[in-house]
Parts: C-alpha cells; structure tokens; sequence
C-alpha cells in the first residue's frame, strides 16, 4: 500500500511516467467514467442560460488557477476552449467549496477555489449570483458516481430540473459567509477510495463541457 501511494505520488508530478535508474515505469490512464452537458442548453430562457454558462466557465477558471480574484476576469479567455485537470492520491478529498464538514477537514485537497458571489465576479440571472455551479457540481458528481468513487451529497436539487443531468444526480451548491454549518450543507464531497490516483478531465469545446475520471496505474 505505502508502496502505491509513493509511486502513485510520482505519477501526479510525471503524468508520462517515472524514470528510476533509467528504467521508465509507465502510467497506464484508464477511462472509468466520462459525462457531457452543453453549456448552451442550461435554460430555456436564452439570456439566463447565457448567465449559468458564464458561471460555470468562471467556476472552472477559477478551479485551475486562471483566475485567482475578480480582478483577473477576462471573459474573451475564459469562454475560449480549454482543457484542465487535477489529480486526487488515494483517500484525498475534493469537496465543491471550503466550507466542509467536520469530518472532512484535513483531508480536503482541491476545491473549486470560489465562493460564486459578485465579489468573485459571478454574474446573476436576477436572483442568485453564481447560478449555474449547481449543474457543474451535478455533472462531476454524476462522473464520480459512475467511477465507484465515495461520494457525499447532502443537499439534492429536487427543486429544479438541471437539463441533461438526471435528477438523482443533483447537486445543491451554496456558500454563506460566516455560517459555514450552511455551506457544508450544501457542499460535494468525493473521496478517492481507489489504491491508484484518479484524475479529473474537463474539457470545454464547441458549447459543449465533459467531465472523465481517469485511474492512473
């Protein structure tokens, strides 16, 4: 086991693999599970769905770094087709934002880094800032479910319909400042349960946005 966490370690730094005394150890990417939504098709109103789409392509912007504050915002780069990832070790914890459960505290490795307010630049259809991360959150947990992994949901989004998602995969995302009893309440939780590191894929491209766990082994 200690022996698959160190080379499992290696192969998120050196995703081509690992040269030990000249020898190459290669990493074998296996596609568990792959899910798609497209980012044109969040509403039936056009200019609310245009909203949730931004939102969304914010969230993301901000999940791998090209975005770090509001300040950084540019939309021309961040509507523009990217390919992003990152990369949970066995028993590592991805949670929506950083208000977690007791539970999970200190095991929680990756957020999407925002809380999805007008400070962070998110945008709103006329009640909510940050609509539309509730259906980003559905589909990584609709891949992660497919993947075996351990997933906590403890909020469903029974209360609306996300279009492509199924309803069981439903993710109610929210962040409130100063109560964070209410933010873990409404949180994802995904925990790599696998001896191998997994990684998350998101491709966005043509409208469309897809979410992969791959095992690395």
């Amino acid at each position: 086991m200690i022996k698959n966490l160190i080379i499992g370690f290696y192969f998120a730094l050196f995703p081509g693999g690992l040269n030990v005394a000249n020898n190459i150890i290669p990493v074998r990417e296996t596609v568990i599970s792959s899910r798609e939504m497209s980012l044109n098709n969040r509403y039936p109103v056009a200019s609310v769905s245009e909203v949730f789409k931004d939102n969304i392509l914010l969230n993301l912007a901000y999940l791998d770094g090209r975005v770090g504050n509001a300040s950084d915002i540019n939309w021309t780069e961040i509507t523009k087709s990217f390919k992003t990832e990152f990369v949970l070790q066995p028993n590592e914890v991805f949670a929506y934002h950083d208000a977690v459960f007791p539970e999970y505290e200190g095991l929680v490795v990756k957020t999407t880094e925002a809380h999805f307010n007008s400070q962070d630049g998110f945008r709103s259809s006329g009640y909510l800032y940050g609509d539309g991360v509730c259906h980003l959150a559905s589909l990584i947990n609709w891949a992660a479910q497919d993947a075996k992994l351990d997933v906590v949901v403890p909020s469903n989004h029974n209360f609306a319909v996300i279009p492509e998602i199924p309803k069981e995969y439903g993710v109610s995302i929210y962040y409130m400042p100063n109560n964070s009893a209410v933010g873990a309440q409404k949180n994802l939780y995904i925990k790599n349960n696998q001896d191998t590191p997994v990684k998350f894929v998101f491709v966005y491209q043509d409208g469309d946005l897809s979410v992969s766990v791959i095992s690395l082994a």
